[in-house]
């Protein structure tokens, strides 16, 4: 995979030379690809090179401790949880929701992505919908949420055929709520170029259209996501795991445990 294409997969707006060297790539998860391990490899180490955390003095994480999981106690303040109550995602009809009620009367898994075009984002969801059996014999809705359009969401649901369900969030104001990280540090890192190798390896791919488009763009694609196990009860958040950094899975059994 060229090296540009790895930077832009982490930020559309890196570089937006990009846009037009790409060539024409499926959106969807696809039949793998292999690399031989020598071409992995030299690949690898270009993306090391490039994605210093140097980049920028924004910081890290706000969380302490491995790996972006918050305690049992004290997991969000009430202020939180009163602008989490004010805030409004929107189905894939367009209906807007108040986000607290994803989870007012239920458990739920909630997943939040990058932008609806990231390629990391598309295997988080395959990661978390593996589980969705498990999920569903104990009552538990999976969810994801993204910072875009309903059409950018509808496009999402139509490519990676996810088995929850999908809400778009075009103000972003529920990453703000919850204070996900964002920045030029948390984006280029090298267990992020890393990811994005193994990530192309085993099928997946970043859909450029949508990685391109005006807000994605405007926001700088610097943002981060994160999952959170919430309800039954809109104050009751009992599990939060904030990305550190792009492509930070947390520990699939710990959300399990957290869930089931």
């Amino acid at each position: 995979m060229p090296v540009f294409e790895a930077m832009a997969v982490l930020s559309p707006s890196a570089s937006l030379l990009t846009k037009t060297l790409q060539p024409k790539i499926t959106t969807n998860h696809q039949t793998p690809i292999f690399l031989n391990k020598s071409t992995a490899k030299l690949e690898s180490n270009k993306i090391i090179s490039i994605c210093s955390p140097q980049l920028s003095n924004t910081k890290a994480s706000a969380i302490s401790g491995s790996p972006g999981i918050e305690a049992a106690s004290g997991l969000v303040s009430e202020d939180t949880t009163n602008i989490l109550d004010t805030v409004e995602v929107f189905d894939l009809n367009g209906n807007a929701i108040p986000i607290s009620g994803l989870w007012k009367d239920r458990k739920a898994v909630v997943a939040f992505a990058r932008h609806f075009g990231c390629v990391l984002c598309r295997r988080r969801a395959d990661y978390l919908a593996a589980k969705k059996d498990i999920m569903d014999a104990s009552g538990v809705a999976l969810v994801l949420i993204g910072p875009g359009s309903v059409d950018q969401a509808k496009t999402f649901s139509e490519q990676t055929k996810f088995k929850g369900e999908v809400y778009a969030d075009p103000s972003h104001s529920s990453y703000k709520a919850l204070q996900f990280v964002s920045g030029v540090s948390t984006t280029f890192t090298p267990k992020a170029g890393l990811k994005i190798i193994q990530s192309y390896m085993e099928g997946y791919r970043q859909d450029w259209k949508l990685s391109f488009e005006g807000d994605t763009v405007a926001k700088g694609g610097w943002q981060q996501g994160g999952i959170i196990v919430a309800g039954p009860g809109k104050t009751n958040i009992s599990y939060i795991h904030k990305d550190k950094e792009a492509g930070d899975d947390p520990d699939i059994e710990d959300i399990i445990k957290a869930c089931c």
